[in-house]
C-alpha cells in the first residue's frame, strides 16, 4: 500500500511550491496593493500583449501678458546761482544777485515747480554838509526779489494745464509790489536731442501798487510765456524766457537770457543778462531795466 502515496506527496509538494510565492507576495504587499496585484493577474494574457503605449505630449505654455511698467519714482531737481561783485578804492559798490531753483515730479501727472530770485546793491558816495565838511555815506541802490510757483498737470505728451503765482517787491520801481494769478494751457511744440521749446498762454488777474500816485492797481490780464533751451554743445547751453503780463493799467515784460558751460556734473558758470519792461510808468523814470550778471551754478539731480 506504500508505492501508491508517492504520487500524493509529490503532488503535495509541487502545490506547495506554486503557492508558497503567492503566499509571500500576499504578505509583503499592503492591502490596497495587493488588490491591485489580483487584478492584475486577472488581466494577464490578451490585454498586456495587446496594450498601447502611452506617448507623452509636450503642451507649450500659453505666454503671460508683459507687466505693466512701473511709474517713476518722485524725483526732486532744481539749482541755485550766486554772483557778487565788489569795488573799492576812491568809490565803494557792492552787488549780489542769487537764484533757486526746484521742481518736483510726483512720478504721475503732477509737476511742480518755483523759483525765487533777489537782488541787492549799494554804494559809497560823498555829500558836502552846509558848512563845507564832505561826509562819505552809503546807500542802497538796488533791492529787488521775487518768487515764482507753478503747478502743471500733464494732459498727454506734450499739453499741459498751468496755474501760476508771481510776487514782485522792488524798493526803487514803479510798482514796488505785484501780485499776479494766473491759469494757462501751455504746449511743448519743439522737442529734440539739442532743443525743447514751450509756450504758455491764459487769462489772470493781478494787483499792483504804484508807488508814484500811491493808489493799488488790480484787474485781469492775459499771461503769455516763451520757455526755450538749446543745446550749442555737450557742455554749452543757451536758454531764454520770456513773460508777459498785459493788462489794463501796464503792460509787463521780463526777459532773461543766459549762456552756460558746464564744468563738471553738479557747476556751470553762466553768464546772464535781463530786461525788464513796464508801459505805465512816470515820466521821469525809464521804462526798460537791465541786469548783467555772471554767476556759479551748482545743480542737483
Amino acid at each position: 500500500m506504500s508505492p501508491p502515496a508517492l504520487p500524493s506527496l509529490l503532488t503535495l509538494a509541487l502545490l506547495a511550491g506554486l503557492a508558497s510565492p503567492a503566499l509571500a507576495a500576499d504578505a509583503l504587499l499592503p492591502r490596497n496593493e495587493k488588490v491591485d496585484a489580483a487584478k492584475a493577474e486577472k488581466t494577464f494574457g490578451k490585454e498586456a500583449v495587446t496594450a498601447v503605449p502611452v506617448v507623452a505630449m509636450a503642451v507649450r505654455p500659453i505666454p503671460e501678458a508683459p507687466p505693466e511698467p512701473a511709474p517713476p519714482p518722485p524725483r526732486l531737481t532744481g539749482g541755485g546761482e550766486l554772483g557778487f561783485a565788489a569795488a573799492s578804492g576812491n568809490s565803494n559798490t557792492e552787488s549780489f544777485n542769487g537764484r533757486l531753483d526746484l521742481t518736483y515730479a510726483d512720478g504721475g501727472a503732477w509737476r511742480h515747480s518755483a523759483s525765487l530770485f533777489g537782488l541787492h546793491s549799494r554804494s559809497e558816495y560823498t555829500r558836502t554838509n552846509d558848512d563845507g565838511s564832505i561826509v562819505r555815506d552809503t546807500r542802497t541802490t538796488a533791492n529787488r526779489y521775487t518768487v515764482n510757483a507753478n503747478s502743471a498737470y500733464l494732459m498727454d505728451d506734450r499739453g499741459t494745464l498751468n496755474t501760476a503765482l508771481r510776487h514782485e517787491e522792488d524798493d526803487f520801481g514803479t510798482y514796488s509790489r505785484q501780485q499776479s494769478l494766473s491759469l494757462s494751457y501751455g504746449n511743448r511744440v519743439v522737442e529734440n536731442e539739442r532743443a525743447h521749446l514751450d509756450l504758455q498762454v491764459g487769462p489772470g488777474y493781478r494787483r499792483a501798487y504804484d508807488t508814484v500816485d500811491g493808489r493799488v492797481e488790480s484787474g485781469f490780464i492775459g499771461r503769455g510765456l516763451i520757455d526755450m533751451r538749446y543745446a550749442l554743445s555737450e557742455n554749452t547751453e543757451i536758454v531764454n524766457k520770456l513773460l508777459v503780463e498785459s493788462g489794463e493799467y501796464n503792460t509787463f515784460a521780463q526777459n532773461d537770457l543766459g549762456v552756460s558751460v558746464t564744468m563738471n556734473s553738479h557747476l556751470a558758470l553762466k553768464a546772464g543778462w535781463q530786461a525788464r519792461h513796464n508801459s505805465d510808468v512816470a515820466e521821469d523814470i525809464k521804462k526798460t531795466d537791465t541786469l548783467t550778471t555772471m554767476n556759479v551754478v551748482y545743480r542737483f539731480k
